[in-house]
């Protein structure tokens, strides 16, 4: 029966085809979807496991009259005091001073970059990494030395530490350039100057505007709930208390919305595919009536043309179901090779939408079926 069936395809390749492509248009579709969203969230995890979630950040809040809270200078040797947190360092914001590659650039051309003041261990305790140079140090963060975040350099255009900008009226030389700091991505457009120098040359108030805490994975929710009041205890309400890793797993949770809407587009494509199949099982009836007269005449039972048609019909929706399996496979190890993504394209996907076209298959050629094996062979035979 599956030769004969295939037999019936090879006939008119054409239409066989273009019926197989809207099958594997949608399958491809709906494989590479999840595959891709599989392929992200397996990336996310890997970046969180590098990353940990175990950083949590205090960030001053509003006041009851609706301005901008501060913190206290001595928030973080209040917080470092806290048992269970491993780690802590605060970066001050300052809103003045901008940085420039020359001092003859317009003042207005500030390309979006912050002037931040950075303890030494932020580099540590965020996880960000150098792309080129040096941290600062005991040393260098007395002194006019800048670090800058990988957007920032990339807007001055500066690709190697050694080099000097203009910054808050004066030039300070580039120390070090950091790599894309993931849970922190603010620090990506910035400029990071040594916390003594920030007050010496920026005018810079020593309270800090982001205070970044690593703490024992098992204490993270019970040193988040205290962190507010240890941070300000006067005022623990004016506190904001995050956990960057938290936007991440966000951002994944949109997407998975955003996965579902894409997959929902691939099953109307296979609906449509689907439809196609059933059309051209028709026609095929309606062509083939001699043919199916002349079988009935030489002894084939009913059944046997139900199965035939059938088989024919499942055989164009299974070829239409690997080629659409095959691309979407494609698709997503190229997409997640381009984003050096992991590849994770799990195994039910494949399995779920080759079950998936032969249920079409069965159902969109088994009206046909039936309408075949229910032809008298006189009628058949004599249809002009």
């Amino acid at each position: 029966m599956l030769r004969v069936g295939g037999s019936g395809l090879r006939t008119r390749p054409l239409r066989a085809f273009l019926s197989a492509l809207g099958i594997a248009i949608g399958i491809a579709a709906m494989t590479a979807v999840v595959g891709i969203s599989a392929s992200s969230r397996a990336d996310l995890d890997r970046t969180l496991a590098a990353l940990g979630t175990n950083l949590l950040t205090v960030r001053p809040g509003q006041t009851l009259g609706g301005t901008d809270a501060t913190l206290p200078d001595e928030s973080v040797g209040m917080i470092s005091r806290i048992k269970p947190i491993e780690k802590v360092a605060a970066e001050g914001r300052l809103a003045d001073p901008k940085v420039y590659r020359t001092d003859r650039i317009p003042a207005v051309q500030s390309n979006g970059i912050t002037v931040r003041a950075a303890q030494l261990g932020l580099l540590n305790t965020v996880g960000a990494t150098l792309a080129d140079g040096a941290w600062l140090n005991a040393a260098t963060e007395r002194y006019p030395v800048v670090v800058l975040g990988s957007a920032t350099a990339r807007r001055l255009g500066i690709g190697a530490s050694g080099t000097q900008v203009y910054l808050g009226g004066r030039w300070f030389t580039v120390g070090g350039i950091l790599a894309p700091v993931a849970l922190v991505p603010e620090l990506d457009s910035s400029a990071l100057v040594g916390w003594t120098a920030a007050k010496d040359y920026l005018a810079f108030d020593g309270h800090p505007t982001a205070i970044y805490t690593r703490t024992l994975d098992s204490a993270v929710e019970a040193v988040r709930a205290v962190l507010g009041a240890t941070a300000n205890p006067k005022s623990p309400t004016e506190v904001e208390v995050s956990r960057p890793s938290d936007a991440l797993a966000a951002r994944e949770a949109t997407g998975k919305a955003f996965t579902g809407l894409l997959v929902g587009l691939g099953a109307v494509a296979l609906l449509v595919g689907g439809v196609g199949v059933a059309n051209t099982m028709v026609i095929s009836v309606l062509e083939r009536r001699t043919e199916i007269g002349l079988r009935r005449s030489l002894g084939a039972t009913r059944g046997q043309i139900l199965v035939q048609f059938l088989a024919e019909s499942l055989l164009l929706s299974a070829l239409g179901g690997l080629g659409g399996v095959t691309l979407g496979a494609l698709v997503t190890i190229g997409y997640a090779m381009s984003r050096s993504w992991l590849i994770d394209l799990p195994p039910w996907v494949p399995a779920g939408g080759l079950g998936a076209t032969l249920v079409i298959g069965a159902l969109a050629g088994l009206y046909p079926a039936v309408r075949a094996a229910r032809l008298a062979p006189t009628e058949a035979l004599a249809t002009p």
